[in-house]
């Protein structure tokens, strides 16, 4: 059995897990409400550089995994083997599980760089929007984190289906080649 077919995906999950971790470090690390400043009309947000190049990174990291994980779906789905097999029920399962990768992935990326922008320092009369200040709410990353893992999740079920298919077909292989 070939080892190399396990680089891609321990590296699409180091890359999951390592986006899952800043999210959640960066939840802990975002301005607080007691740091919000009101002077009558006027707000002022401190900045939290932490938990703005925390989820800068968790977007690299996301996105980096989403690109590799794709394109070893794409190798699967355009692999001669599957094109063989006209009726292919994986074929089709593969299909919605990319789908649902996508849309989670998405979301998690409209998530975390929402939040990680209104991380960013909101000065008086300036703000995020409008001149008015906004305070990323409890849990946005935690979510973020969740969305990064049904994404991970998603993206490496077909994988996973592909690796094992084929290690069984060269067990049989080597099976009946010995007998």
């Amino acid at each position: 059995m070939e080892t190399h077919q396990f680089i891609y995906p321990i590296s699409v999950t180091a890359l999951g897990l390592v986006s899952i971790t800043l999210c959640i470090v960066a939840e802990f690390k975002k301005t607080k409400k007691k740091d919000l400043r009101f002077d009558g009309k006027l707000c002022y947000l401190p900045g939290s550089t932490v938990a703005f190049e925390l989820g800068i990174g968790a977007l690299i990291c996301l996105l980096m995994a989403q690109v590799i994980g794709n394109l070893m779906i794409c190798r699967i789905f355009f692999s001669r083997d599957s094109w063989k097999a006209k009726k292919n029920p994986t074929l089709l399962i593969n299909g919605f599980i990319c789908l649902l990768s996508w849309i989670s992935f998405v979301m998690a990326i409209i998530l975390i760089g929402a939040a990680s922008s209104m991380s960013k320092s909101q000065p008086f009369g300036e703000g995020w929007v409008d001149g008015e200040c906004y305070i990323v709410k409890e849990g946005v990353y935690i979510i973020s984190a969740i969305l990064v893992f049904v994404t991970l999740s998603s993206t490496l079920v077909p994988l996973i289906f592909k690796i094992r298919k084929k290690s069984q077909v060269e067990i049989r292989w080597q099976h009946t080649s010995t007998s």
